[in-house]
């Protein structure tokens, strides 16, 4: 993201969404991925690109690394420069052969070596179709066009199109990357807040940057005070304490307390989905647990997660995954037959 003193010039207004606000308009200032950024910025300086396909979580920095190497490569000439398709768009076989067709034949005052760029956002949602044709496309204009191609899933993006680009992996944000962004924003806002509202921030976001900054706004605009409480209650999540506490029992082998805590957050109007998925984020970094338990408690979470995607999602389909954990701590001596 673009640092606070450059995104707040004059020809910005405030009432952006502080997502844009502080979107990076250069590529030093995009956060994480170092060794993929850094290979941007060299492209940057020569100038000479080849076709890429960028793939990634959302919320880290894809689309918006593309538009930084634009705006490097291209400089005033930008807007004529570039033509960037996106999900919202139609992208069936007629736009390929008509509009980036089109686009890809127009006549554009470049600087000396550089060549108009395309910007496919959500690549891996064109049809196999669009694919085909984008294919034959970018090999007979690729003198004058270069294709850029964000999706979530690069094994989306059929094997010709592949063979022909470079391709990048963007990895989940680092929580001091996020954290160092966050705190930039923070005091060029004036937000007031606390560790734990930070950390919460962090815990829900999961390396995604964008959705940390939103939930940032949003916490500040509905409290006017970050902290964590607030964030859970923003985004509407089990606070991971509770479900920390639940997992203590389990580790005990105390089903009567799991199950009251359990009770407690379904009470609370939890969705089964909600539970489960803050329960796997917790005991992936439950300390108290050892190595071999956490593994145990990950795979059970797992079946349970896939029963409840399928449709099975009770409370008593959780309260089975409490006993479940509950019975791998209890020992043996202790069962009544």
């Amino acid at each position: 993201m673009a640092s606070a003193s450059k995104a707040n010039g004059s020809d910005i207004p405030y009432e952006l969404p502080w997502v844009e606000k502080y979107r990076p308009r250069v590529l030093d200032d995009v956060v994480g991925n170092c060794d993929t950024i850094s290979r941007l910025k060299v492209i940057a300086k020569d100038g000479n690109v080849p076709h890429l396909v960028i793939s990634g979580m959302p919320g880290i920095g894809k689309t918006t690394s593309i538009h930084c190497l634009a705006h490097q490569l291209l400089g005033d000439a930008y807007k004529e420069g570039v033509l960037e398709l996106n999900a919202s768009d139609e992208r069936g076989i007629d736009v390929v052969r008509n509009k980036i067709k089109a686009f890809a034949q127009k006549k554009v005052t470049l600087p000396s070596g550089r060549h108009k760029i395309v910007i496919l956002d959500e690549a891996d949602s064109m049809t196999g179709g669009a694919q085909q044709a984008l294919r034959r496309t970018m090999e007979i204009y690729s003198n004058t066009t270069r294709f850029c191609l964000a999706c979530n899933m690069s094994n989306k993006i059929i094997e010709p199109i592949q063979s022909r680009c470079a391709i990048l992996r963007y990895a989940k944000l680092a929580d001091r990357e996020i954290l160092q962004r966050l705190l930039e924003i923070c005091a060029e806002e004036k937000v007031e807040y606390n560790d734990d509202g930070l950390t919460a921030l962090i815990f829900t976001s999961e390396g995604d940057m964008r959705q940390a900054i939103n939930n940032l706004q949003s916490t500040w605009s509905g409290f006017g005070f970050v902290s964590g409480d607030n964030v859970f209650k923003v985004c509407d999540q089990p606070h991971p304490i509770a479900v920390q506490s639940m997992m203590r029992a389990c580790s005990k082998g105390d089903i009567e307390n799991s199950m009251i805590k359990l009770q407690e957050l379904w009470d609370q109007g939890y969705s089964a989905v909600d539970i489960i998925v803050t329960i796997f984020r917790v005991v992936k970094t439950f300390d108290e647990l050892p190595e071999y338990t956490k593994l145990e408690y990950i795979k059970e979470i797992g079946f349970t997660h896939m029963r409840i995607l399928e449709g099975v999602g009770t409370l008593i389909q959780l309260g089975g995954l409490m006993a479940r954990l509950c019975k791998m701590n209890i020992r043996p001596e202790l069962f009544v037959i």
